[in-house]
Parts: C-alpha cells; structure tokens; sequence
C-alpha cells in the first residue's frame, strides 16, 4: 500500500436513544422514544465523517431495526472498509454493493458518512457533491400524532402563530374510517385555509376501505393522502390515482430505484416520498428523483424520522431537487425532547435553512453522546 494512499483508520457505531417531546402515534406502533444508530468513520488523513440511520417503530415498520443494523455496520460493513485504500465515495459504495446484498440502511449511514468527510476534505457542503443546491431553504410541514383533537388542533395553531409549520399530516390507520375521517376533517375545519392537511395511513386501509375513505377525504378538504395500501399493491394504489379525487402519495412501496421506475411507468401514484435510507443512500435517492420527476409526477421529501444528521443529509439532497410542490417532512429533530449535535438547525418561516458550511455541518455533542449511548 503506497504511504500515501487514504484509508479508513477508525470506524465506530453506536446506538442512542432519546425521548420523544410525546407518543407519536402510527397505525403499527406507538413511539415514546428513537433510537438512532450513529456512525462516525476517520480517515487517515484525520478527517471524519458522521453518518446516521433510524427506523420507525422497530420491525414493526420494515425489515431493518437500530440494533440490527448497529450488528450489519460492524460485523461486515467494517470489516470490507477499515484499512483498505479509498479512492471515492462512488466505488465504495459500489464495492459495498456488490458484497453486501439489501442492507438499504445501514448502507445510507455509510454513504452519509462518507460524502461529510468529502465535504470537510474539500470545503464545500454534502450538496456540492450532489450536483449543487437550487434552493437554501425548503419548506418541512409537522405531524400531529397525538390522536388527541383538541391537542392537535391547539398544537396546530400555535404552529402556524409562531410561523414554524402551516402544513399538517396526521397520522390515521388505528381507528375505523369514519372515526379517521371525522378527526382529521374537524382539524381541517377548525384550521381552514391557514393550513394544508394530509393524511398518512401507513399501508393500514384495504381497498375498500380506500376507495371510501378518499372519496370522504375529499369532500373535507383533505389534500393528499399517503400510502393507504400496502407496500406492494401497486395495482390498488393504480386505481386510486386514475379516480382524481385527492392525490395519492406512495412512501412504503418506494424501495429504491428499480421499484420506483416500475410504479411511475404504471402511473401508481401522483407522489413519491423520496427517502435516503428507505432507497439505500444518498446517490440512490437521487436516482429516484430523478426517475419520480422524469415521469410527470412530483417528488417529495420524506424521512425515516432520522434526526440531526440524517435529516441534514436529506436536506442536502433535497436542496438540489428543481421542483418541491409538496414540500418535505423533515422535522424529527423537533420530535426529540433534547439533541445530541452542537449546531441547532434553523426551522424558521414554514421550512428549513440548509447551511453552507462544508460536509453536513454538523458536529457531535459527545457529553450528550455518551449520555444518549446504549451502555
């Protein structure tokens, strides 16, 4: 190995769990707290890359959770990169690929990582890297998962006072439709037009529970609903759109590119939740988008309820993205009852304030590390 060839000198995962400000409420799993598996990689030349992976309720959500992918990132991930010569983020990841099969997550962390050392090596944020920001500030709406009405409706107003969220999604699935529809529609009238509301059933509807709760939807104003079928049910998710009554937003179903071109060619959605660990990384995401934006329909910026550096990575990326007509959701480190970086990001004016300071711009709290950590 040439002296002075880059390598990996150090990679170290941990996970943390931090308390939620409340329970948010899904149709699969009530949260108190995220667990996040935080990964730092040091680079023979000292510079040092942060990356970050969550998941939503456990495996109740997908197939990856915090401590199987804490398991995946040490026992092969680092094993294929620690010592060995580095000549990009592209062929690692590309090497990664071809020895390590799914893994969409704990990939994403590492593809994270990799591209904030690039930034800090270079001087210029993760977005340089991604083509360049069109945008230094993207618009992040709030969801009310309470399950509460009068908790949502006042958390929801005092949202729009202080100019922090107008645009709302609730979380329904739990409940039986009607029940859904009459919570999410007295929101709706006691906010009026100050806010934009959708809805996210997170896969929980049938068909024909779909077919009726869109119609009843529609007629109270609601804007878009989000993956009401399952993952799978392109077909279902098909014919929704092809009614016209609200706009059908696909998250769950969208697993990478491939899958992405599949349902865009089958116009399956009129939304795409774009989701960095959900397509596998950074570079995969932006496959997506492009694919998503390609088709006539409209991407959007999702979140795996990562915190500080995941949502800073997502925020990178979805600065690049020419159009964000429905807006992004990244708000999860709102959701925390405390951080564990030094840097608080700017939500400010119904969005989100990208920084230009070179990798993601953010650093680690390590008193609040340590303090977070899974002993």
């Amino acid at each position: 190995m040439n002296a002075t060839e880059l390598t990996i000198e150090k990679f170290e995962s941990f996970l943390l769990d931090v308390p939620t400000i409340r329970p948010h409420i899904l149709s699969m799993a009530t949260m108190h707290s995220q667990t996040i598996v935080l990964l730092r990689i040091t680079f023979s030349d000292g510079t040092v890359g942060l990356g970050e992976a969550s998941t939503i309720g456990g495996l109740a959500y997908g197939d990856e959770s915090p401590e199987g992918i804490k398991v995946s990132l040490d026992s092969y991930f680092a094993p294929l990169l620690l010592n060995q010569p580095y000549k990009s983020v592209g062929g690692t990841m590309l090497r990664i690929s071809k020895n390590i099969v799914g893994n969409r997550f704990a990939k994403n962390a590492i593809e994270i990582a990799l591209m904030d050392a690039m930034g800090h090596r270079l001087g210029v944020p993760v977005s340089e890297l991604l083509g360049g920001r069109i945008v230094d500030h993207i618009p992040v709406l709030w969801v009310l998962a309470s399950g509460d009405l009068s908790k949502d409706i006042a958390e929801a107003e005092e949202m729009i006072a202080s100019r922090r969220h107008n645009v709302f999604k609730i979380k329904i699935g739990k409940r039986s439709v009607d029940q859904d529809v009459a919570h999410v529609a007295a929101i709706k009238q006691a906010l009026g037009d100050a806010a934009s509301i959708r809805v996210d059933v997170n896969q929980a509807w049938t068909r024909w529970q779909a077919n009726r709760g869109s119609a009843m939807l529609a007629d109270a104003g609601i804007d878009l609903i989000e993956q009401p079928l399952r993952h799978d049910d392109i077909e279902g998710m098909k014919q929704l759109v092809q009614q016209g009554r609200i706009a059908i937003m696909a998250d769950e179903s969208v697993q990478g590119p491939k899958i992405a071109f599949d349902m865009t060619t089958a116009y399956s959605a009129d939304v795409y939740s774009i989701k960095i660990a959900q397509s596998g990384g950074l570079s995969e995401a932006a496959r997506v988008a492009s694919i998503v934006s390609i088709s006539g329909a409209a991407p959007y910026g999702g979140t795996m309820l990562e915190p500080h550096i995941g949502t800073m990575a997502s925020a990178q990326l979805f600065s690049t993205f020419p159009s964000l007509e429905w807006g992004t959701e990244l708000f999860a480190p709102l959701l925390l009852k405390e951080q564990y970086v030094n840097e608080t990001l700017d939500y400010v004016d119904f969005g989100l304030t990208v920084p230009n300071s070179p990798g993601l711009g953010i650093s680690l709290d390590e008193d609040k590390v340590s303090y977070f950590s899974r002993k």
